[in-house]
């Protein structure tokens, strides 16, 4: 692959994120639910088929990325989006939203570790390999800005309807489609096997013998897996709690704002700061992440929103380093399988330590 051709792909890849946290009706779909009359159950249980799906779908999502090629992969992700978004339209009970949902989370599954594989090997191919740390620290910093910007849009969600929201999905659903359609596969040495059982054999033992023999990898994923799952059950029930400590319902929207841009700032600063050795950026990142647990008790909500702040960027500023550090690892015929190994541990640790957070604040 040429260079040009490399960092037009790059730009692409960041467009579709950019232009999919737009989306919101997925942003409000909580909400929307509610206004549909939907009980606080029916929506935690729909929550919960969304992880399960995800969960469940993570690694084979991989393998379909590494078997049938990463651009295709890519498409189908963005045509799940559309299928999702379609169905939430006309759904009419538990069970149609429960297939949008359970879709939704499929699109998540297909582009993990795909997209990330498919900007590593097309710069690799070009012989730019060292130019995926700027990519990985824009990516992750334009989906929390867009991401962030999509939950303040909650409003308007709410005031245009489910229906048209989720048109509003659909259209950009279409348009990421659009943008998939020209990206341009990068080959692997796994293509010139022309059996797919073979190449399916090949991916799970040879993904398999990789975890096994790596034990930094292991550690890698495991502590980039924890420090996210604890992140993110912080700022998750921050909701609750600053509307108990006396934060207004107006500005709870602001304040999950400031936690994503401080996200932003923990992608965005691996690219500043020079610091390489993964062991220091774990410290500073397991800091920062604790000094957010402990602001959940002072029952101050300014101090909780800064300890969201801090624990948004600790949590980014691992995160990057992790993908960065693991895609230097990864052979390029399982990429797309091994990274979504390392989502896959984060919903399982998810899954075990949700419920003690809600013991922990209930």
């Amino acid at each position: 692959m040429e260079k040009k051709t490399a960092r037009r792909q790059i730009r692409k890849l960041l467009s579709i994120d950019a232009i999919s946290g737009c989306a919101i009706g997925g942003a409000a779909w909580v909400a929307l639910l509610a206004a549909r009359g939907f009980s606080t159950v029916e929506i935690g249980l729909l929550e919960s088929i969304f992880h399960i799906t995800s969960m469940t779908c993570e690694i084979p999502s991989g393998v379909i990325a590494d078997m049938f090629g990463r651009r295709k992969t890519m498409v189908a992700s963005r045509v799940m989006v559309i299928i999702s978004s379609l169905l939430m339209i006309i759904s009419k009970d538990f069970f149609t939203i429960a297939i949008a949902i359970a879709v939704n989370a499929l699109s998540y599954n297909l582009s993990s570790g795909t997209r990330e594989a498919l900007a590593y090997d097309s710069l690799k191919e070009a012989g730019l390999e060292s130019e995926y740390d700027k990519f990985a620290s824009n990516d992750l910093m334009i989906y929390q800005i867009f991401s962030s910007a999509g939950t303040l849009m909650a409003g308007v969600a709410l005031l245009l309807g489910y229906k048209r929201a989720n048109m509003v999905d659909a259209v950009i659903g279409a348009i990421t489609v659009l943008i998939a359609l020209t990206l341009s596969e990068v080959h692997t040495s796994l293509q010139n096997v022309t059996s797919v059982s073979e190449r399916f054999k090949k991916i799970i033992g040879d993904s398999a013998t990789f975890i096994k023999g790596n034990r930094k990898a292991r550690l890698i994923i495991i502590f980039n897996s924890m420090i996210g799952a604890v992140d993110i059950l912080i700022l998750f029930f921050l909701q609750a709690k600053l509307l108990a400590v006396g934060l207004s319902k107006l500005w709870l929207g602001p304040a999950l704002f400031i936690m994503g841009i401080g996200a932003a700032l923990g992608a965005k600063v691996t690219e500043i700061i020079p610091e390489k050795r993964f062991h220091r950026i774990g410290i500073i990142s397991a800091i920062g992440v604790s000094v957010a647990f402990a602001t959940m008790f002072t029952g101050n909500c300014y101090i909780m929103i800064i300890g969201g702040f801090i624990g948004a960027f600790a949590d980014n500023f691992v995160q990057v380093r992790a993908d960065i550090l693991l895609n230097t690892m990864i052979p390029s015929e399982q990429r797309a399988t091994l990274m979504s190994v390392n989502s896959f541990a984060f919903s399982v640790i998810m899954i075990v330590l949700s419920p003690l957070f809600g013991m922990m604040f209930a």
